[in-house]
Formats: structure tokens, sequence, C-alpha cells
């Protein structure tokens, strides 16, 4: 059962709720995700664009814009190096169009996940190299890929590094000496001594400022409609790869998510409209829902069972057949990873359930016959089942590689260099991180020592609910329920507002949906009010606790006949919600968990 805490920080509620005209209880929300100061409750509230940082803050800018600048005059060569992932796709796109509208002579490659793995390798540099190429950009990499650069730099080739990862680093005497690349500029939030505020944001918006600042200098960005063009895209897929890579949804990140999720239904891409038409959410109303479990997974699939290429030709696409084409086998093969992961979870719990290894703290399990680009989401999935940090690792043609995802208190990246010598290649943060291992035998190796190194207690696995408000039902009314809207979007790092309310009255239920896995009820709160309270949780879970709590005959009745007030009554962590059915709008209560 998880835990409830309900957040006690303190402020003058009253006096927020009076000066920005909302109710105390949105005041309260706020103060729990630690928004403070008119300036920060301001841009939460109503941010604009204009209230977006300046991308010369960020550390290596100036530098890295009059590069690029210099070399598009010159008529040099320039390759951007991206990544598969959706931010790598979105991030390489926006430099790629970019520097394009700019005159510049540009190309780009996006690393081959097996074949070449992530980020700037050796051969991708000699590739470069044979090809002529003046300059490399990399975008979503480059900050690990100190040896590449070195390399690149030998062959008399100029490199700009733009980031948004972890800076490597090394302990020596007790201190942490940082490993940066010797790039002729770096651009990363994260790198040592960039004063930029806001760390969190992603490789995509990182490119976006970039090109920002070159279209700011450059004459030839004034007035042309395919420069407007790619400033309306900087948004978008600013927003795409904000959400996909799973940002912070804090400060600048919810301006660019808000406002390109509105820009995102009506893009002037082919590719990406292309996209919202395959899946059938053209006329939707996009929340980032959409943009990380429906776009995404499409792009992110291209980068799994084929190529990456295939998602930027996607983008890149000018003619409506070409894009519609290529958003079906876009889909297509999301459909067909969809079935290998389900097929590889199966596999991943039963090795953790029939092993010694479920009474570990740190779960590392060996799946050699799945595809290894599937690693990371059945990592996730076994994160979410046993609440521990979980590692899947694949047989590859070179040894052993694999993902990693973790839980709040477990940095991934850190407890991984701390062991960093049995590896032949890792990188990450704190919630997920890629590792390649010479072979077979060096896994029980790792596992061993991650196990051994682990500080994880048991209140750490523990999963903790967090209430905002303990609240009567009957405050979610639809007033409230539209005054929420102002802190959306929702996800990570700002979270939709959980209610709390014990004395709450099951009357009747049913199970529904094609897999029979949302449970659909009829309650009253302890004044007699009726609502209908959904729930999309685990049933089974539910179907145990109400068992336990109430009896056989008490729960069939519920499916059944149905039960009087007060008969059977629990405590729920809930948020109101909005159904809209037949021209009709009811409040509708959305439970997260019970007790």
């Amino acid at each position: 059962m998880a835990r409830w805490m309900v957040a006690a920080k303190k402020a003058d509620f009253g006096a927020i709720a009076r000066k920005y005209q909302i109710s105390p209880v949105l005041a309260r929300i706020m103060r729990n995700r630690d928004v403070v100061g008119d300036e920060e409750i301001e841009r939460y509230l109503y941010g604009k664009l204009e209230d977006l940082r300046d991308p010369l803050l960020l550390k290596g800018m100036d530098k890295a814009a009059g590069i690029i600048l210099e070399k598009i005059q010159q008529g040099k060569t320039i390759r951007v190096i991206g990544d598969y992932d959706v931010d790598g796709i979105c991030a390489a796109y926006l430099l790629l169009s970019g520097i394009r509208a700019l005159g510049g002579r540009v190309d780009t490659v996006i690393p081959h996940r097996m074949k070449d793995g992530y980020g700037l390798n050796e051969s991708l540099i000699e590739e470069a190299a044979a090809d002529g190429i003046d300059t490399i950009v990399t975008c979503d990499n480059g900050i690990a890929a100190a040896p590449q650069i070195r390399l690149a730099r030998a062959k008399n080739m100029t490199v700009v590094v733009t980031d948004h990862h972890e800076t490597p680093f090394e302990e020596r005497d007790g201190g942490r000496v940082y490993l940066l690349p010797e790039a002729d500029a770096v651009v990363d939030p994260k790198q040592p001594g960039c004063p930029y505020p806001f760390k969190q944001i992603c490789g995509a918006v990182v490119a976006a400022k970039l090109v920002q600042v070159l279209f700011g200098r450059s004459p030839l960005a004034q007035g042309d409609k395919e420069r407007q063009a790619v400033y309306e895209d900087m948004l978008t897929f600013g927003a795409l790869a904000t959400v996909c890579d799973v940002m912070e949804l804090r400060d600048e990140n919810r301006i660019i998510v808000k406002e390109g999720l509105k820009r995102m239904g009506k893009t002037g891409n082919l590719g990406l409209r292309a996209l919202l038409m395959a899946n059938g959410i053209e006329e939707k109303e996009l929340s980032p829902y959409h943009a990380g479990f429906v776009i995404g997974p499409c792009l992110n699939a291209t980068g799994r069972l084929d190529t990456a290429k295939r998602a930027l030709a996607l983008f890149e696409a000018r003619e409506w057949s070409e894009a519609v084409a290529i958003a079906q086998d876009l889909k297509s093969l999301n459909d067909s990873r969809k079935e290998m992961t389900e097929a590889g979870v199966r596999e991943a719990v039963e090795a953790v359930e029939n092993s010694a290894m479920a009474r570990d703290r740190v779960l590392v399990v060996y799946l050699p016959d799945c595809h290894e680009s599937l690693a990371g989401i059945i990592a996730g999935r076994i994160r979410e089942k046993y609440g521990k940090p979980a590692f899947v690792l694949t047989k590859a043609e070179e040894g052993v590689k694999g993902s990693g995802r973790s839980i709040e208190a477990y940095h991934m990246y850190e407890e991984m260099t701390a062991c960093k010598e049995l590896f032949t290649r890792y990188g990450g943060h704190k919630m997920a991180a890629g590792l390649s291992l010479s072979g077979e035998d060096m896994i029980e190796k790792f596992r061993k020592r991650l196990n051994e190194n682990c500080t994880l207690t048991e209140e750490d696995f523990e999963e903790v609910i967090h209430i905002d408000v303990p609240m009567p039902l009957a405050y979610g009314d639809k007033q409230f329920i539209r005054e929420l809207a102002l802190l959306e979007p929702f996800g990570v790092g700002n979270p939709r507002p959980v209610f709390a309310r014990k004395g709450i009255s099951l009357l009747s239920g049913r199970i529904m949906g094609k897999n029979r896995k949302v449970g659909k009820y009829r309650i009253a709160d302890e004044e007699g009010r009726c609502y209908d309270m959904i729930y999309f949780g685990d049933l089974e879970q539910f179907g145990a606790f109400l068992l336990e709590r109430f009896g056989e005959s008490t729960v069939g009745r519920l499916y059944g006949e149905g039960l009087r007030e007060k008969e059977a009554a629990i405590g729920i962590a809930y948020y109101p919600d909005i159904n809209s059915f037949g021209g009709r709008e009811t409040v509708q209560i959305v439970m997260q968990n019970y007790c």
C-alpha cells in the first residue's frame, strides 16, 4: 500500500489568491511545486514567449554562433550529427533547417543505434573526413565524446558541441574533475561554469536557441517565409522533444510546451501533420500525452527497429504523398515495437521472479534474444512494476549492451561512474543510462557491484502519493476544474494536482474497456452527493484490496445489484475532471489511489 503524504509548505495563500485573482487552493498547489516570488508566479501562470531565457546566457553560445555564421559565409561544408531518439532527431532537424535557411552548405547524419551506438564515434569522424566535411555540429550528444572530438580536430575539422547531458567527471583526491571535450565551442547548460539559470532544457531546445542566435545576427534571416517557418518549428519541435525526453515542465519548459503544442495541431510541416493524421489526432487539442505517448513512440520506433533517418526524412518531406507514406510506415513500426515490448516485459518479469534477483535492490536482467533497442522501454516497465532501479541487458554484436531506468532516490549515472571500469562505454543522467560490457562474463560482476554499493533503504522503495490538498469532492466543480487549466501543461516536475478525501461510499461498479482495464463506479461523498468515478490503475490489485476490506459478498454486490451508502467506504486520492458525452458536460472523479 502506498504512503500518502500531504504537502505542508507554508505561504500566505489568501494574499497570493487576491493578488493573482485565483483560488487559495491554486495558490497552495503552486507553493507545493516551489513556485514562489512574483516573477516566478507570473511566469508560471501567464508565461509568454517573451519570458523565455536569453540564449546568450548559455556558456559558449556566442562563440558557437560566430563559428557557424563564419562557416556559412565562407561556403564551408557543415555536418550536423544528432541522435536516434526524438530529442536528437528534432535537434538535428532544427539545426539542419536553420542553417539551410541561412544559405549554409549543410547535411546531417543520425547514428544507427546498433551499428554506431549513441553519439559520436570514430567511424562517423572518419566518414566526415572522407566526405570533405569542414565543420561538425553535434546536437543532443558530444559532451562525453572527448576522444572522438580530439580525432576530428586532428583531421583539421572544426567541432561545435551542443548538448544537454551531464559532463563526464573523475573523482581525484576527494574532488570532482570534469572532463570537457576540446571542441572549438561547447554549449551545454550542465557544463561547469555555465550561468544559464534553468539547466533542464533538452537537446532540441539548446539547438533551437542556437538557431535563434544565428537568425538574430544574420541579415539573411529577416522577413522570409521559410525563415519564419523555422521560427515556428523551433517551438513545435522543441515542445515535442521536451516532453519525449522527459524534461521537467518547469520554468521556460512550460512555456515552450504550452506554446509548441498550440502550434503543433496547425503545423506547416507536412511530415508532422501526416503523422498526426496517421494516429487520428489531427483534430484534437494536443496535450503532453499526445506528444509523449502517441507521436514520440512512432519517431522512436524508427531508431529502435529501423533507422532514425526515416523520421528525419518525414520532417523533411516536401510532397504530401511522401509524407503520408513515411508516416504510415512509422506507425506500423511502432505497432510492431509494442508487440515485441510486451513479449520482452513478460520474459523479464519471469527472470526476476524465478531467481534470487527478486531480493536485489537494483535489478539487472539479461535478455540475450531481446532486440537491444527495446531494453530501455522494458527497463522502464520493470522499474514501474517493482519500484526499483532496473537495467535490461541484451546480446550485441560486440559483447553486451543495455539500458537502465531509475527511481528518484537513485542517481543512476553517478552509481555507474563508481564502477566505470566494468564498462567499455556508458553514459546517461540521474534517471536513465546506457552501457556496453565486453561480454556475458561481466554481467554478474556488474549486478554484484551495483548491489554491494547500493545504499537505498526500504523507505526509498515505498511508493509515495503526494497529496496537494485534502479536499471535499464538492469543491471540485466545473469552475474549479477550468481554473486548474492555468497550471497546465502537466508532466514531470509539474504533476497534475492530487486531492484526497476519506469516507467515500462505493455504490456500484463495472469493468469496462476492450481489455477490461478500466473501472467505472458510482460513489457518494459524506453528504450523500453522488458522482461518477473512473479508475485506470491496477484493477486486480484494487479488487484484492476490496475483498480483504469488505469480503466477497459485498464486492459481489458492488458489481451486481449495488450497495447502500456507507456500506463500503474508502479513502481516495483523486482529481476532478469534466466528462463530455453527447453534448453534456458532467464532473467526473478520477481515482489515483485508495486506502
